[in-house]
């Protein structure tokens, strides 16, 4: 199974530039979650996007990478039914002509 958690939006602290380190500013994260689902054996979305925004609010970092690198390892960590996991963080609202954003791919174990 592979669940799909696509634009998790919310405004955080995060960057390296003075102003992004005292204005909250909108962040975009999308999750991509493969597992093997047996009768009893789910994930609970609800509870992953929890875990991810609150993760994210109280680590107020300032690389994406420390951030996605974060997310991560607590993941694998609270999941372990977590076979693949992708994540992809975005700043929609940093640039004035495009968006920026961070993403990679992971196996378990690996």
């Amino acid at each position: 199974m592979t669940i799909h958690i696509d634009s998790l939006q919310f405004d955080t602290i995060i960057g390296l530039l003075d102003f992004e380190r005292i204005t909250p500013q909108r962040i975009v994260i999308s999750l991509q979650i493969d597992y093997e689902y047996t009768e009893g054996l789910f994930l609970n979305y609800a509870d992953i996007a929890s875990v991810v925004k609150a993760d994210i609010l109280s680590g107020q970092y300032t690389l994406l990478e420390d951030a996605l690198l974060s997310l991560k390892a607590l993941l694998f960590e609270k999941y372990p039914a977590i076979e693949r996991l992708g994540i992809r963080i975005t700043k929609p609202d940093i640039l004035p002509d495009c968006s920026v954003a961070l993403s990679e791919e992971w196996i378990a174990g690996r």
